[in-house]
């Protein structure tokens, strides 16, 4: 898949750290790398997994669709 051509074997992953920059780390400059990894882990375990929306989930969070998907 990682191959000339294949576009579509990381869309997600860029799409996520794009998301990432954007939304976070592009706002804030951190005084250490522990810092920056708290602040990381964050973003995705009280924010993107809980809170945020995707369009592939019918605008679930990943909490909400995974919940749905078990029921």
């Amino acid at each position: 898949m990682s191959r000339r051509g294949n576009c579509h074997d990381n869309a997600v992953v860029e799409s996520f750290f794009g998301g990432l920059k954007r939304e976070r780390i592009k706002k804030k400059i951190y005084a250490t790398r522990n810092n920056a990894r708290s602040d990381v882990f964050d973003y995705i375990e009280m924010f993107y997994n809980t809170k945020r929306r995707h369009g592939s989930n019918n605008l679930l969070s990943p909490v909400e669709y995974e919940k749905k998907y078990r029921e």
